[in-house]
């Protein structure tokens, strides 16, 4: 995706924001971009014209699950939708010289990786992507490496705590349900300890 700035209104416009679920905004990713008409929700996109410009509508790009974006991707409203709406589809992988914050953490919390590389390494990519038809890479989280067709190997920093939660597939629910056992045995004590709270 070749340009900066792309923010969240950009990635789930705000007439998608009424559900609370965390599936089904897939279909309307970048919808403003990658469709010729107005979406709404609830509207079938499987006959909506695609806009053939639009970098996702590539045959190329199809199916792909890594997006290779510009600088401050995922700027604007802390919308959560915007990182469901690229889980939903299909992204795995964001990777982009620098990120808007509260975007960054969003996506970690809900699986995808986001990787920050430097300004010139992210050129150098696209150069490639453009150049070479079925261009792909390779990420390797617990190695912390990106695998070029040519053999180059990258290498990226991730906070080691968001490394283990993405390997582990563990949101904030997900933490805190490994710790059941012990949450059990608090209950029981607060139980025991103060009846009157549980009549």
């Amino acid at each position: 995706m070749d340009r900066p700035n792309v923010d969240t209104d950009a990635i789930i416009p705000k007439q998608f924001l009424k559900s609370i679920k965390r599936s089904g905004f897939g279909p309307n990713l970048f919808d403003e971009w990658r469709y010729l008409d107005h979406g709404e929700p609830g509207q079938d996109c499987k006959d909506r014209p695609l806009n053939p410009d639009f970098e996702l509508n590539q045959p190329r790009y199809k199916d792909g699950t890594i997006l290779l974006a510009r600088e401050n991707f995922g700027c604007g409203s802390s919308r959560e939708h915007a990182v469901w709406a690229l889980e939903d589809y299909g992204i795995r992988v964001i990777i982009a010289p620098s990120f808007a914050d509260i975007f960054f953490s969003n996506s970690s919390k809900n699986g995808i990786l986001t990787i920050q590389l430097d300004e010139q390494l992210v050129e150098k990519l696209f150069h490639q992507v453009e150049a070479t038809p079925g261009y792909k890479l390779t990420v390797d989280l617990p190695e912390q490496s990106i695998l070029l067709p040519d053999g180059e190997v990258l290498h990226f920093e991730i906070d080691s705590f968001k490394k283990h939660c993405l390997i582990e597939g563990l949101d904030d629910i997900g933490l805190t349900l490994q710790h059941t056992d012990e949450i059990k045995a608090y209950e029981a004590r607060r139980r025991e300890q103060t009846p009157w709270l549980f009549s």
